[in-house]
């Protein structure tokens, strides 16, 4: 009698895991543009964690350099949808009615040093001593339209100075901004964490405040193509749902605060900061420095994004006429921030 029950039980047990078996056999392919930066975080723990085979997708990830490859990809169709941070480029894209946002990814947020505004030893002495002292100053950053770009662009609106008075020196690639800094080629640079503290301790350059503290912004956010959203709106949904368990695991892990705001290790810290680790290829220490804060329900600033699209326009980085509306399918996704009221 003991067999027979075991016996029973296994069959059970096999009938109930049958379905799964199926739909993981039948699961829906979905290719994903993506850049190995902790910011991409929820979709490497969403993966680790089983939560897009439990939705009944197979995940294909397509690594890119620069965050403005990602959304080019998924207009030519290279990949199904793309998370990354918000350029004039892909506004350039949107605004043709190429992409729609569907989810949050990360953002600079107070308290987070993600990103650092410095000033380079010899400015310093020569008297820029504050952010406000940007104006009529040479300024490093990647690109014209890149997120350091606006970044600038708040912080101009911030302090009152005007946006024309800056000199953005465009220098491409992060290690050519570092050697200008170092240099005295350039007065301050806007660059991550990582090598703001390397600046600061080789190069005696300041940090004068961190992006997040000074200008929080929607920094990522997660998109796909109206195309896609009509003929397979059921598979975004599920693509949506897995995700956003990612960001609520990334943000517990991660993102966690004691009373007096400094940061604690949350629930799963160890094993995702070696997930996160392992997909960008650093160290986990290195990746530890620079976690930027997800929202764990995935939700966007959408008042942010509308300023973003004003912004880009005003700065001639976006043309044509752009519904900022359009851009943001807030469907997928409940309790969306700023959301513009008509």
């Amino acid at each position: 009698m003991r067999r027979r029950r075991l016996l029973q039980t296994a069959a059970a047990t096999s009938l109930l895991a049958a379905p799964s078996i199926v739909r993981a056999q039948g699961a829906d392919k979905v290719s994903i543009g993506v850049l190995k930066l902790a910011s991409s975080g929820p979709l490497f723990v969403a993966m680790a964690r089983g939560h897009f085979r439990a939705q009944g997708i197979e995940v294909e990830p397509k690594y890119f350099t620069a965050a403005a490859q990602v959304p080019v990809a998924v207009t030519s169709g290279d990949a199904d949808l793309g998370v990354t941070g918000l350029t004039a480029g892909f506004y350039n894209l949107a605004g043709r009615g190429a992409l729609r946002m569907v989810a949050g990814q990360s953002r600079e947020e107070k308290g987070f040093q993600l990103n650092a505004y410095m000033a380079t030893a010899k400015a310093w002495e020569d008297g820029l001593r504050g952010l406000r002292d940007y104006a009529g100053k040479r300024i490093a950053i990647t690109t014209a339209g890149s997120t350091f770009h606006y970044s600038l662009g708040l912080l101009a609106r911030k302090h009152g100075f005007a946006m024309s008075s800056v000199t953005m020196v465009p220098l491409q690639q992060l290690p050519a901004m570092a050697a200008a800094f170092k240099g005295n080629q350039v007065d301050g640079i806007v660059i991550p964490v990582t090598l703001a503290r390397q600046l600061e301790a080789e190069a005696g350059g300041r940090i004068l405040g961190w992006v997040g503290d000074e200008t929080p912004w929607q920094l990522g956010a997660l998109f796909t193509s109206p195309k896609a959203i009509a003929d397979r709106r059921g598979v975004v949904e599920r693509f949506v749902r897995a995700w956003a368990q990612g960001c609520a695991e990334y943000n517990a892990a991660f993102n966690a605060r004691d009373a007096a705001g400094n940061a604690v290790r949350g629930p799963g810290y160890d094993e995702l900061i070696e997930v996160v680790a392992r997909a960008v290829e650093q160290p986990a220490a290195r990746v530890a420095d620079g976690l930027p804060f997800v929202d764990p329900q995935a939700r966007l600033d959408v008042g942010d994004i509308h300023y973003q699209v004003e912004f880009w326009l005003a700065e001639k980085q976006v043309r044509g006429e752009v519904d900022a509306k359009a851009i943001v399918d807030t469907s997928f996704v409940a309790g969306h921030f700023n959301v513009p009221r008509g």
